[in-house]
């Protein structure tokens, strides 16, 4: 079993109240949009780290993590990227990889909305964590957490914070 922290749109901001949420966690995958190289290495410091790039992570970040990621997790098959869309409306570049790729799981950022959706005809559990940094539209900052044991994901919790 897995214990997952799940974080996006930090642009730069991993505090206390973070840090806190996702002590517990064995790992931290992040659907971009870090802010800095620093945070990314910051992050990954705290806990293993699985992260994609953003569209707001330049320079160094570009070289380091991918646009998707694509690797197993006890026995479910997960696909992250940052302009994901969401089911039904999927982003065209994310769409073709989900239709190549059949994961189980799909993760995305970007919107800043916290989404946690199944979506029926692709057979995937969709989850967007909302945004846990302070820049951007957003009122509350969002993450997740959730174990992933075997097939099964569960014990889904968020993690809320006024801006």
């Amino acid at each position: 079993m897995k214990k997952i922290g799940l974080i996006s749109d930090t642009h730069g901001c991993f505090d206390e109240k973070l840090r806190n949420f996702l002590a517990e966690t064995d790992e931290i995958w992040h659907a971009g949009d870090i802010g800095t190289i620093e945070l990314s290495d910051q992050i990954a410091a705290f806990k293993p780290l699985n992260a994609v790039r953003g569209n707001a992570d330049g320079g160094p970040l570009r070289i380091v993590w991918p646009e998707f990621s694509l690797f197993e997790c006890e026995e479910v098959r997960v696909l992250i990227t940052h302009i994901g869309g969401y089911p039904g409306h999927y982003d065209k570049r994310a769409w073709g990889r989900i239709i190549t790729d059949h994961p189980d799981l799909f993760i995305a950022g970007h919107s800043h909305i916290l989404r946690v959706q199944f979506d029926k005809k692709n057979n995937l559990l969709y989850l967007n964590p909302g945004a846990a940094g302070s820049y951007g539209f957003h009122r509350v900052r969002t993450a997740l957490r959730f174990e992933i044991d075997g097939k099964d994901i569960r014990n889904l919790e968020v993690g809320e914070w006024p801006r």
